[in-house]
């Protein structure tokens, strides 16, 4: 069989129990995205039972053509790392660290060490702001603009015209490897390359994500071990630092993600697991506050859906689910603690509503129980996706 797990980056479905140790009380990404935008019509989504989870416009008759759950994170964490890594078997239970007031002397020094001069920045700030007030600045003096976020990241953002974006990977490379020597548990350095002029600065598709490793092995090196063909598109890759994929395709948008997948989808071996990361519905929706293009993102998913279910074999699944949720009607620009889908669609399912359940892990359990894979992991399987022959 193949089965797709495609993760709409930040689609949460409803503030998670633990949501008030986050402060993020009445958060629903996706609930308030359709709240907001009425004519939203997911009918595809639907089908999969998106609007048994979490209330949808339904525009005519939309049957139930999958299986949906609610899923509870048990991460202690709401960051990119956290969902995926629990949805591979590894939960992280020490959060990596944050840094709302910058970076300390230690860090920058460091930083400052590898690229060999001055930096700009190193406060919490928007990737899109930041390059706007200080991309002049930048373009003048050639100092790397540094800064961070709500999440456990140090971003290293130049123009492509006075960093090569090959000298920037290799900046973040650098600090990536060195941070692991070091005390400070920073989940990610990312490298983000924009382009243009004052006033009309763009980050352009370059980026590139150098995470920490996991603690072990996950689900896709048990399957990679076992023959299975593990392909990552967009920034799985990274988030896994390479481990266990044996292919890894790069993606410009979530169009190409989709299209992407659905070549790989078409051209896998009879054994194949594809792993799919839409990244705009967070970095540019999400994080944005951009509640129109959210729903637009949702729609363009939704009209797509059918081309992959087509693309399916008889044993065949298709997954969708989601790491965490980044409400774009709730307040700031962070991440929200919330209940994410697990949509599963295939010629085989028997469509279904199950109940809650309570860690992503359960995704990596099911994986190991449908190709019959020894599991030293937590979670539990959905009986409801075991189909026979």
């Amino acid at each position: 069989m193949r089965i797709v797990l495609l993760v709409i980056d930040s689609g949460g479905i409803g503030a998670a129990p633990d949501a008030k140790e986050f402060g993020d009380e009445g958060a629903n990404t996706i609930g308030h995205v359709a709240q907001s935008v009425p004519n939203l019509s997911l009918p595809n989504l639907a089908q999969m039972g998106l609007n048994r989870l979490v209330p949808l416009p339904v525009h005519g008759k939309d049957p139930l053509k999958g299986v949906a759950f609610p899923v509870i994170p048990r991460a202690n964490g709401k960051d990119t790392l956290a969902g995926h890594w629990e949805m591979m078997g590894i939960t992280v239970t020490k959060p990596f660290q944050t840094f709302p007031q910058g970076f300390p002397r230690p860090i920058i020094e460091l930083v400052t060490s590898i690229v060999g001069r001055p930096l700009l920045g190193n406060e919490v700030a928007s990737g899109t702001e930041i390059i706007a007030r200080l991309g002049e600045e930048h373009c003048l003096t050639g100092y790397p603009i540094v800064y961070t976020s709500a999440d456990s990241v140090l971003q290293i953002a130049a123009h492509e015209d006075i960093v090569p974006l090959e000298q920037l990977h290799q900046w973040c490379r650098q600090i990536r490897e060195a941070l692991n020597e070091s005390a400070f548990r920073i989940g990610r350095v990312i490298a983000r390359p924009f382009r243009g002029e004052m006033g009309h600065f763009v980050r352009t598709a370059g980026r590139h994500d150098f995470s920490v490793v996991p603690p072990g092995p996950t689900m896709v090196d048990v399957l990679q071990s076992a023959g299975i063909e593990t392909v990552a598109i967009g920034k799985i890759g990274d988030i896994f630092s390479g481990h266990g994929f044996s292919r890894h395709l790069l993606t410009q948008s979530n169009q190409d993600g989709l299209e992407q997948t659905r070549t790989a989808l078409k051209a896998a071996p009879p054994d194949a697991f594809i792993f799919t990361n839409l990244v705009e519905f967070d970095s540019h929706f999400g994080h944005r506050r951009d509640v129109v293009g959210y729903a637009q993102a949702l729609r363009e998913l939704d009209d797509f859906l059918p081309r992959l279910w087509q693309a399916l074999e008889p044993d065949d699944q298709l997954w969708i689910t989601a790491d965490h949720g980044c409400d774009p009607t709730y307040k700031g620009t962070d991440h929200t603690r919330e209940m994410v889908p697990w949509l599963a669609y295939g010629p085989r399912v028997k469509p279904a509503v199950g109940h809650y359940r309570t860690g992503l892990g359960d995704i990596g359990a099911t994986l190991a129980a449908l190709w019959r894979v020894p599991s030293t992991f937590s979670g539990h399987v959905a009986s409801e996706l075991i189909t026979t022959n």
